[in-house]
């Protein structure tokens, strides 16, 4: 969609003077005003450009946020702005806005360029595209000749969420016979592995109702930053008379605009939860009418195998104890008054109920025993339980947050799953738990190309034991590594392992458009194109909204697209005519059976789900008996209790003694507003506005013990390596916790992944990166 712009807009301040009239935070939500004309100096100063002439674009910003469609400008062929578009009810933030900065960036990485010296070194040299596909086949065929395609794995990521990247690459070595792949999200794999089986599930957001809550539990998650552009709704429900609380180790920015902030110890969240569902049941406060028409509590379990009891092999045929007829029957008879306890009965020497399982498990965390194990006072604890199960609606804000990161982060999950099923939260307006929610959850986004599955043996590798495994030749021997859409260097834990790693695999490939962390270790890089330089399909579980992202300007130098790259290399591997499409006749199969057609996503954004969107209305659940499933056969399967529980964490300042008397700090990752995880950390506005070092919030008497000060330069360590940084002292985390900025390059010191723990969640194989321990020094 190419339209002219007839106004005679002109951009005359520069950006700089802005910064020092009005303030950085001022300034962010007005630099996409600054115009582009000429040199770089130009685009770092906001220099003014006449957007008389200007052509307009539509693109969004692809990794994982919030996907704001984006309206990009240009004159003479160089795109000169970026703002939101107004089709998009949210506001693009200055990362979207910095995205001028991004397509003319003078490092950009314009030919493929080949190592010369060793890896990290920074020796390259350019080659053509015909010689570096070249030796990508050759090097592919003599692994694959050597090692099986056993020895071929490739790693993408959150970076790119656009239709014709991510699944592009999977049919590509799916053709190619098959990898080792990576498996486990770093994000939220355990939220992945527990929602559906318990809700039938997963990206259920509840963004649209927000404002009709009257209680909002922010759990675990900041909100402020990690969807600040539905900020404006949390304080429109304030302003209705909602209360907001905010449970963190961390005074968060949402804790800052909470009712209350309640600080817990990292990793002992599902205990909290526990203590509250304790209360809830002993205090009757839950909701006995949607417990029993939408639950699975009164599902009845056989004492001797540990099992639930069905009639048949089905997965709707449980059974239940019927108070009416005082017999065992289906748990969907018409007529029954199911039982949520069985205890006391003719039967309960040889069964139980799930609700009875559950109740056991929570008899533990009196209150007393709650604020031992989470320092959260006793008297806190009843009056959350209390607020959360009488205040209707009531919603739970989790969104992906910090608490899942944690060693046994599934049960962490599961028991804000049993919270708000036990007290009715779910299924209207302004109740719930807000996850990540978009157009995936209501359409069927078909991948552009259909591609054979991979047969034979390949095993796999957790994505947190990345650098251990590869080193250990586990499962198999990697020997071409290819690299996309992440930075290995900076999101990936055990820093120092995954360096090692990519030293020690013989041809490492690395898709980029700038020269990342990642990029520094790689072999050979591949010069990519980012948004306005290609044509793309976006839509996903970020946004409502399908989006055509639309090319506007040519890339520097040969930077290709991925779907161009992977087409070249398919051409001469024999399996080219998968993929030499046009990225409009991919896009037309990705939506078809959607009813949306590429004329309409090309005319503007289409909303893709009910406005407003309910997850599990009126209590109606996606699993196969409709009922949130709260017995988890999958943590059975793997000797884990299949009702939440709680584990201490190994890592944790109550875990391993020797380990927390060594290092005796609990160190938690938080999110910062410059990046998405690591993208857009090089740009000049990003880098003036919100500074080029990382930090470590540390409390004050934490600081004191270590002779540390305010500004001081600082190194968080462990035997897993080593983090420097610039400690903010403040007394807005809790004593013994500090937290580090996730996302900084190896140009900016390195990320704080150096120090995270790299431990698998063993119930859902997610990242543990929250029960970390360390020890904080001042640098010399």
């Amino acid at each position: 969609m190419i339209t002219e712009n007839k106004g005679k807009e002109t951009t005359k301040m520069s950006r700089r003077t802005f910064i020092k009239g009005s303030g950085a935070a001022a300034a962010a939500v007005t630099l996409g005003g600054a115009g582009i004309a000429g040199t770089w100096a130009d685009v770092a100063e906001g220099a003014p450009v006449d957007l008389t002439n200007a052509k307009t674009f539509t693109s969004s910003c692809t990794m994982e946020c919030l996907h704001h469609n984006l309206k990009g400008y240009v004159v003479d062929g160089k795109l000169v702005k970026v703002e939101a578009n107004i089709a998009d009810p949210t506001k693009a933030c200055l990362r979207g806005l910095s995205r001028v900065q991004w397509v003319n960036h003078p490092d950009r990485i314009k030919m493929p360029m080949l190592r010369t010296g060793e890896k990290g070194e920074g020796k390259w040299k350019e080659i053509s595209w015909d010689e570096a596909t070249d030796l990508i086949v050759t090097k592919i065929k003599e692994t694959q000749k050597e090692l099986g395609n056993q020895g071929i794995a490739y790693k993408g990521g959150s970076g790119n969420f656009g239709q014709l990247v991510n699944p592009v690459s999977s049919a590509f070595f799916n053709y190619l016979g098959g990898t080792t792949p990576f498996v486990g999200s770093l994000c939220c794999q355990v939220v992945t592995t527990t929602m559906p089986p318990m809700l039938g599930s997963r990206y259920e957001d509840t963004r649209d109702t927000i404002p009709d809550s009257k209680y909002i539990l922010v759990w675990g998650t900041n909100p402020a930053v990690t969807m600040q552009s539905y900020m404006y709704r949390y304080m429109k429900a304030m302003d209705n008379g909602a209360r907001m609380v905010t449970i963190d180790p961390r005074f968060s920015e949402t804790a800052a605009k909470s009712d209350e902030w309640i600080p817990v110890l990292p990793g002992a969240d599902a205990a909290l939860g526990l203590g509250m569902l304790k209360i809830i049941i002993e205090k009757k406060l839950y909701d006995l009418d949607f417990l029993q028409k939408h639950s699975s509590v009164h599902f009845l379990v056989d004492k001797a195998i540990g099992d639930q009891v069905k009639a048949d092999d089905s997965d709707t045929s449980y059974m239940v104890y019927d108070q009416i007829s005082k017999t065992i029957v289906a748990h969907d008879a018409a007529g029954i008054s199911p039982a949520l306890s069985v205890a006391g009965t003719e039967i309960a020497d040889k069964y139980t109920t799930v609700f009875d399982l559950i109740y056991e498990e929570t008899k533990t965390w009196t209150p007393e025993k709650v604020q031992e194990e989470t320092d959260v006072p006793a008297e806190t604890v009843i009056r959350l339980a209390h607020d959360y199960a009488t205040i209707k609606p009531a919603m739970m804000i989790t969104n992906m947050g910090g608490f899942q990161r944690t060693e046994y982060g599934s049960y962490a999950v599961g028991i804000q799953f049993y919270l708000a099923v036990f007290t009715g939260n779910w299924g209207k307006a302004g109740n719930g738990i807000c996850d990540a929610g978009g157009v995936g959850t209501n359409l069927k986004i078909n991948s552009p190309i259909k591609s054979p599955k991979p047969q034979g043996e390949f095993g796999a590798i957790p994505s947190p034991k990345l650098g251990e495994y590869v080193l250990a030749d586990k499962p198999n021997k990697i020997g071409f590594l290819w690299v996309m859409t992440t930075s290995l260097m900076t999101q990936f834990p055990n820093t120092n392992a995954v360096k090692a790693a990519l030293k020690k695999v013989p041809f490492v490939v690395v898709v980029e458009s700038l020269m990342t962390s990642t990029a520094l270790y790689a072999d050979l890089i591949l010069p990519n194109t980012t948004i306005f330089e290609y044509t793309d399909l976006l839509a996903h579980n970020r946004s409502h909204y399908v989006q055509y992202m639309e090319k506007a300007v040519d890339p520097p130098g040969e930077a290709k697209s991925d779907l161009e790259i992977f087409t070249m290399l398919a051409k001469k591997l024999g399996f080219g005519e998968a993929f030499d499409k046009t990225p409009d006749e991919l896009i037309e199969v990705c939506l078809e059976g959607t009813g949306i057609t590429l004329e309409q996503i090309k005319k503007g954004p289409v909303l893709g789900t009910p406005d407003p969107y309910i997850p599990y209305k009126d209590g109606i659940f996606k699993t196969p008996t409709k009922k949130a499933e709260l017995f988890m056969p999958m943590w059975q399967s793997k000797g884990f209790n299949p009702v939440v529980t709680y584990i201490r964490p190994n890592e944790f300042i109550y875990g391993d003694k020797e380990l927390a008397a060594k290092y005796p700090l609990m160190a938690v990752q938080r999110k910062i507003n410059r990046t998405i995880h690591s993208t857009f950390g090089n740009l000049p506005w990003i880098l003036e506005t919100a500074g080029d070092n990382p930090h470590m919030l540390i409390h004050s008497e934490d600081a004191a013990v270590r002779g540390i000060k305010d500004g001081d330069r600082v190194v968080a360590f462990n035997d897993r390596g080593e983090h420097k940084c610039v400690a903010i002292v403040q007394d807005h985390i809790k004593k013994g916790v500090i937290a580090l900025e996730n996302g900084w390059w190896e140009q900016h010191g390195g990320s704080s992944s150096y120090v995270t723990n790299d431990f698998v969640e063993p119930l859902g194989g997610g990242h543990s990166c929250n029960s970390t321990l360390v020890e904080v020094r001042k640098e010399a």
